[in-house]
């Protein structure tokens, strides 16, 4: 998951508005100050007081544990090693300014492949795509009619990707238990921003392989959501700059093109981004949702649908016709449609399109949803109906996998979306330069390359529409297939469903055979 898709109070999603975790909460300031000073000390050898973000004091973390654990698989029983422990990040001077908690699974056996993981925000753990998607264990939560305080019961995960590679889960500074210790004016240099953020990340999984021996492994990376914008950039700075090569990229939901659904007033690309997810999940309410309906959604949008937009009162026929099909498609009541001008709006339609119900839709998937608490509000005020579920059961999971199961005792809160490292990130024009640069570079400096983006076709925070368009205006540089767009019921985390977890395994299978 990721959060990088903020809500403004239009309604209208934002900037980020693509990475699985959408934080909309203003940061809270506490000011605690005395009615008096106090008198000045006559201890000339006391200390001076350490500022108060001073990271100095924080408990150490614990060293690296071990634990060995398996899984039934495909009726076979695979043995495993789950490692957890922290790998520095040094500052230019060499100095230890944070750390970089990781969590591994390692198979005994000759030349296994190895391959890191990433979720986004900015502000996820890796949680979401260890025990949602690909990781050998699996907590059922982000589905509709999911709740926080459901069990959190981890189960052999069948979809799991365990059996032919080995996986390593890396939480970002400020995430999971990764900290920094230094400052925060500091640690916002360091680790939040675009390009610092891609450079250490980059360093942990070079470190990672020198410490582990594994270096000659076949290597891979996966990404989703703002984890998918840091997919092809690390790969880039890995091959260019730290000498390492990718053998293979899977960006999950992936945040490529900030940048895309700008300028919506004249542009048609804003609204051909999520036509195609909001008809999806109407087809699926109405149990008709095929691959080939889905074909002909996407035909439709990049042809009739997206002409006429750009003709726009030039041709009221046209336009009304229009109007009248996208009705058809995405079930929603005419008139809303109409005075929308068949330009649905994401705020305005996750509120509209369960308001009978009382409900809202999630970003994330419209057919997941939760009650409104506030449905007379002008603009939507409660969470996100997956956000609102998901995080509890998730950090309750992984807090008491790593401190029981695995004996990483560590005196620590644990982030599974980190509100604060939301707030400190620096927006700057490098995120809003996007991935797709450095994906083109990546793919056309390695022949051998493969990159597989996937994406759930009801996902309205990294619409799949985003990346179809986007590869589509790609050169095709070798193989046509080595760059490829793959999509599957359900939406930004559409792995939280069997079948579509189930699918990406084979998916994901094929493409590390082809090494």
């Amino acid at each position: 998951m990721s959060l990088s898709h903020l809500k403004n109070f239009s309604g209208r999603l934002t900037l980020l508005a693509c990475a699985l975790l959408c934080l909309a909460i203003a940061p809270v300031h506490a000011l605690a100050q005395a009615d008096k000073a106090p008198a000045p000390s006559t201890d000339k050898d006391k200390p001076a007081p350490k500022p108060a973000d001073d990271k100095t004091s924080l408990p150490p973390l614990p060293p690296e544990a071990h634990v060995q654990q398996t899984i039934q698989l495909d009726g076979k029983t695979l043995h495993y090693t789950v490692t957890i422990g922290a790998l520095p990040v040094r500052d230019s001077e060499g100095k230890i300014a944070g750390e970089v908690v990781v969590t591994a699974y390692t198979m005994e056996g000759a030349n296994r492949p190895v391959t890191f993981a990433f979720n986004g925000g900015p502000g996820a753990s890796s949680v979401y795509l260890n025990f949602g998607a690909i990781g050998p264990k699996h907590l059922d939560a982000g589905n509709e009619g999911d709740s926080p305080s459901d069990p959190t019961n981890l189960v052999d995960n069948p979809g799991t990707w365990l059996d032919f590679t080995d996986l390593v889960f890396i939480d970002p500074i400020g995430t999971g238990f990764s900290r920094s210790k230094v400052p925060e004016a500091e640690a916002k240099k360091l680790f939040y921003s675009t390009v610092p953020d891609i450079q250490y990340l980059s360093r942990i999984v070079y470190d990672w392989l020198v410490k582990n021996d594994r270096l000659s492994s076949r290597k891979y990376l996966v990404g989703e959501s703002y984890g998918g914008f840091r997919g092809p950039r690390i790969t880039h700075y890995l091959q260019s700059q730290l000498g390492v090569a990718m053998n293979g990229v899977v960006l999950v939901s992936p945040y490529l093109n900030p940048t895309i659904e700008n300028d919506g007033d004249i542009s048609p690309l804003p609204w051909m981004m999520t036509l195609p997810s909001i008809t999806a999940a109407h087809l699926e309410r109405e149990k008709k949702l095929t691959p080939e309906s889905m074909a002909d959604v996407i035909n439709y949008t990049q042809g009739e649908y997206a002409t006429t937009l750009l003709k726009g009162r030039s041709d009221e026929a046209a336009t009304q016709k229009m109007i009248a099909h996208v009705t058809e498609l995405t079930g929603l009541d005419p008139a809303f449609v109409k005075f929308s001008g068949g330009r649905i709006e994401t705020g305005a339609y996750l509120r509209e399109v369960h308001r009978e119900e009382g409900k809202l839709g999630s970003v994330y998937d419209s057919n997941v949803t939760s009650f409104d608490p506030f449905p007379f509000a002008p603009e939507q005020r409660a969470n996100d109906p997956i956000l609102a579920s998901i995080v509890a059961p998730l950090t309750t999971s992984m807090v008491d996998f790593v401190t029981r199961t695995v004996g990483w005792k560590v005196d620590a809160r644990y982030n599974a979306l980190s509100y604060e490292v939301n707030r400190l990130w620096d927006r700057d024009a490098e995120l809003r330069r996007g991935s797709v640069p450095d994906l083109r570079e990546a793919v056309a400096a390695d022949p051998k390359l493969r990159v597989m983006i996937v994406h759930g076709w009801n996902d309205l925070s990294c619409p799949f529409m985003g990346s179809v368009l986007t590869v589509d205006q790609m050169p095709v540089m070798g193989d046509p297939t080595r760059v490829s767009v793959h999509e599957f019921p359900g939406g930004h985390m559409f792995y939280t469903r069997n079948d579509s977890r189930a699918a990406l395994r084979k998916d994901a299978m094929e493409m590390y055979a082809k090494h």
